[in-house]
């Protein structure tokens, strides 16, 4: 698969490109980590909401099924490692914000789990990859670019032990 470097100042573009998309009034935000806390972060600063939350999501890596069941792995069912109270979102409008829609497992999870919690969520991403859309029609409803490719944020290049490979998935 093909990957793309994106620098701080690309990061930039694309929430500017966001912003005039934000067509509504959101009592919340809710960063999905660990993607979505940089892009979520300037987001709720631009857009001067104080009520950010987070949400953590886990999918097993293995499923106890026969061996080479790629697809058995992307059903899996979400771990919440953390969600917010539902005293904190029902009744209100949130703005879901991750790096990039891939498969979209991650936030269509965090959906979900928001619309049984009654609150009226609203998916934002910086990457949109049709391609890989386990959802489809689904789509986020804002999202600043669309690719093919598998994106390199800034804050994920040479950070942390081992830093990313850019050679290796």
């Amino acid at each position: 698969m093909r990957r793309e470097i994106i620098t701080w100042n690309q990061v930039d573009q694309l929430v500017d490109h966001l912003i005039p998309q934000l067509d509504k009034e959101f009592d919340a935000l809710l960063m999905i980590t660990c993607g979505g806390i940089v892009p979520g972060g300037m987001l709720a600063e631009a857009l001067h909401l104080t009520q950010i939350l987070t949400a953590s999501v886990d999918f097993p890596s293995e499923l106890h099924t026969p061996s080479g069941a790629e697809k058995r792995k992307l059903a899996a069912w979400p771990f919440y490692l953390q969600f917010p109270d539902d005293r904190l979102v029902a009744g209100k409008t949130i703005l879901v914000v991750d790096d990039v829609w891939g498969s979209g497992r991650t936030i269509n999870a965090v959906r979900s789990r928001l619309n049984g919690m009654a609150a009226m969520p609203f998916t934002c991403v910086l990457h949109f990859n049709p391609h890989r859309n386990l959802f489809s029609p689904a789509r986020p409803d804002y999202y600043a670019a669309i690719t093919d490719a598998y994106i390199v944020y800034p804050w994920e290049v040479a950070r942390g032990p081992e830093g990313i490979s850019l050679n290796n998935p």
